[in-house]
Order: C-alpha cells, then sequence, then structure tokens
C-alpha cells in the first residue's frame, strides 16, 4: 500500500497553500485533526518546512480543488511508480562504536550463565564474531586478564526478550537431542548355586574321605 512521504511537512504546506479542512488534511496525512489544528495555530511543527505533495506526485492539483469545494470529499493518494520503501528486514544487529568493547564481557557472562548456548545462538545475540566466542571460552582473548562477565542486557547489547527466546531455544534443543531409546538392561539370570566340593555316591558313601583314609593307611 502506497504510503504519504513526510506527512507533518506535507500537512504544512496544505495548511499554509489550501483551504482544505483540518479534517481533510488529517485524514489525507495520517494526523489528527487537532494535531492539525495546532500547525495552523504555530504550536505543532515548528521550524519544519512544507513539502508540496502536487509537485511530489503525491495528489494533483484538481483533486485538491474539488476538495476544497466540498468539505466532505476527501483527498486520494496518487498510484506512484516509483519503488516504495521495504520495511526492514531482520539482519545483524548494530551496535553502537562506544558499546562494542562491551561484547567480550558480555560473552564471558553468557558462558558462565548459559552454558547451553552455542556459539552461533551467542553471535546472534549480542552480534559478535565466533573466533572472539572462542577466544573467551579458551582465555586466549587479548584482554582475558581484564574481563569482566557483565550481563548483556544490562549493557544494552540485547533485551530481556531476546536473551529468555534464545536460552529456551538452546534448552529445547539439548532436550530433543538427549531423547532416545534407553539402554535395555540385559535380564538377569539367576546363580546357579554352588556346586557342593563333597563328592558323594548314593548312600552317604564319602569319596573323598575314603580316599584320604586309602592314602594315610599306605604312608604308614
Amino acid at each position: 500500500m502506497a504510503r504519504l512521504l513526510m506527512p507533518k511537512a506535507t500537512a504544512v504546506w496544505l495548511v499554509e497553500n489550501t483551504t482544505l479542512s483540518f479534517e481533510q488534511i488529517a485524514d489525507f496525512c495520517g494526523l489528527h485533526p487537532l494535531e492539525v489544528q495546532g500547525i495552523a495555530d504555530g504550536e505543532v511543527a515548528i521550524g519544519i518546512v512544507g513539502l508540496d505533495p502536487v509537485a511530489n506526485g503525491q495528489v494533483s492539483m484538481d483533486e485538491i480543488e474539488r476538495a476544497q469545494k466540498d468539505p466532505s470529499l476527501r483527498l486520494k493518494l496518487l498510484r506512484q511508480n516509483i519503488p516504495q520503501p521495504l520495511p526492514r528486514t531482520k539482519g545483524p544487529r548494530y551496535t553502537p562504536v562506544s558499546k562494542r568493547q562491551d561484547k567480550p564481557d558480555a560473552v564471558a557472562w553468557l558462558v558462565r550463565h548459559h552454558p547451553e548456548l552455542g556459539d552461533a545462538a551467542i553471535a546472534r545475540l549480542i552480534g559478535t564474531t565466533k573466533s572472539t566466542i572462542a577466544a573467551v571460552r579458551d582465555r586466549t582473548h587479548w584482554n582475558s586478564s581484564n574481563l569482566k562477565p557483565r550481563d548483556p542486557v544490562l549493557l544494552g547489547l540485547c533485551t530481556q526478550t531476546d536473551l529468555n527466546a534464545a536460552v529456551a531455544r538452546a534448552r529445547k534443543a539439548l532436550g530433543k537431542s538427549g531423547e532416545g531409546d534407553a539402554p535395555v538392561a540385559a535380564p538377569e539370570t539367576p546363580a546357579e548355586p554352588a556346586a557342593d566340593t563333597k563328592s558323594s555316591l548314593p548312600g552317604g558313601f564319602d569319596i573323598a574321605a575314603f580316599m584320604q583314609k586309602s592314602s594315610g593307611s599306605s604312608n604308614s
């Protein structure tokens, strides 16, 4: 859907150069009628230079003239052939230069308090590189002796919502990888009774005692 470029500047121009009602200007520019009235009174949009919507091809002068004659008419935005600005997609997180030096501290905090987070998750969360994360983990970072684990949320490197979502995804992934068929324990076989060291024949005849007695008599 086509959108009006610079609504307040357009409203300033319409207030200064047309006799359109506040409601008509507000409807065309997407503003509140009281805000348009404030522009007319010089209380709103102070210092904003008016933008001519006719010169920009957003509305025709004939359309404005018809609307000036009939306050019930509403201006219609002309269809433009120029490409419209696309909404910003989610990409690499931009970090101000003043906060980039805090990233190693944030990595150290995440490694200590959320070991379930992988290097890729940490890199996406605070916008750092995997080499920096590996150096902090291995304590080979050039400033390792001065690193102080600090919460990335308090440092302004991410939001608490983003951190909670990343932790939840990591824990869910760990739960799935840990699932599987539990090893089946081998069935226990009943222990065999200890064999009787004494050999005996039916009737209670003890062979071992008989052999011991025979060897004793032969020695004597």
